[in-house]
C-alpha cells in the first residue's frame, strides 16, 4: 500500500506551500524561509513503491569537509542527534555534503497528515533553531556550546536532587587547589 506523492502534496496543500513534484525521483522539492540556514531546500522523497518515507535538508552546511573543526562539527551532530527525536544527520565524504533527515519505513501503513506535519515541522525548527547556530558556532571556534549547556543543565539537577551538595564541591575543589600550592604563592 504505502504513501503517494500525491497524498503528501495534498498535504502541503492543506498548509499553503508551494512545491514541485519530481515523478522520475519519485520525490517533491519544497523549502522555507528560516532565520539561520540561507536556502533551506526540503525533499520529501519515497522510496520502495511508497513504503519508505524520507523526508531532508540537503547541504544543510557547506565547508566541511576539508575544514579544521571537521571532527568537533561530526562530533556536535552526533549529539544533537541523541538530544533530539527523529532527527539524523548525514555526511557525505565523498564531497562534504551534510544533510539533516528524517526517515523510516511505512511498510503496508500511509502517512498520516499528522504524521507529515509532525516530521516536516520538526525538521524545520530543529535544523534552523538548534543545529544550524549550534555548528556555525563550532565551525567559528572549535568548541560545541552544547557542552557548556550540559553541564549546566547538570548543575541545576545536582543543585535540585541535593541542595547544599554545589558548595560542599565548590569547597573540596578550593581545598583541593591550596593543597597544591606553595605558600609563597
Amino acid at each position: 500500500m504505502g504513501t503517494t506523492l500525491q497524498q503528501i502534496a495534498n498535504y502541503l496543500d492543506t498548509q499553503g506551500w508551494k512545491y514541485h513534484i519530481d515523478e522520475e525521483a519519485y520525490r517533491i522539492l519544497t523549502g522555507v524561509q528560516a532565520e539561520n540556514v540561507e536556502e533551506f531546500l526540503i525533499v520529501v522523497q519515497l522510496d520502495e513503491e511508497g513504503e519508505f518515507f524520507k523526508l531532508f535538508a540537503p547541504q544543510v552546511i557547506a565547508g566541511v569537509k576539508d575544514h579544521p573543526y571537521k571532527e568537533a562539527i561530526l562530533q556536535t551532530m552526533l549529539c544533537i542527534s541523541w538530544e533530539t527525536k527523529m532527527l539524523q544527520w548525514e555526511y557525505d565524504p565523498t564531497d562534504g555534503e551534510i544533510r539533516a533527515i528524517i526517515e523510516f519505513p511505512l511498510e503496508d501503513s500511509i502517512l498520516t497528515e499528522r504524521q507529515f506535519h509532525r516530521c516536516l515541522a520538526g525538521l524545520v525548527q530543529i535544523v534552523d533553531n538548534v543545529a544550524v547556530p549550534r555548528l556555525k558556532e563550532v565551525m567559528e571556534t572549535g568548541v560545541d556550546p552544547g557542552d557548556q549547556e550540559m553541564g549546566e543543565r547538570l548543575l541545576l539537577t545536582l543543585q535540585e536532587e541535593a541542595p547544599g551538595l554545589l558548595q560542599m564541591l565548590e569547597k573540596a575543589m578550593e581545598a583541593r587547589k591550596k593543597r597544591g600550592r606553595f605558600p609563597s604563592e
